[in-house]
């Protein structure tokens, strides 16, 4: 909330977030307080992530794939702000 106005994040938004938190590794909590999620929403995320290949997890670690880092880097450079 920004002096009382809500602001929503796209899908693309979260998930490149998500994906440049795991660059090097991350904790869930990381991505949850780094991401700005709650954990249920963080969850979801993950999952579908991990659905597309797109991240990883290892034991508690979550990290970025070389699929989701080439995805991050097309989609970033196809953002419009």
């Amino acid at each position: 909330m920004l002096g009382g106005i809500i602001i929503r994040r796209s899908r693309l938004d979260i998930t490149l977030a998500i994906l440049k938190i795991a660059m090097d590794g991350a904790k869930k909590t990381q991505i949850v307080y780094g991401a700005n999620l709650n954990s249920t929403i963080a969850n979801k995320y993950l999952i579908r992530l991990e659905e597309k290949q797109l991240i990883e997890q290892k034991g508690s670690i979550f990290r970025t794939t070389d699929k989701g880092r080439e995805y991050r880097e097309m989609a970033s450079g196809l953002e419009i702000r």
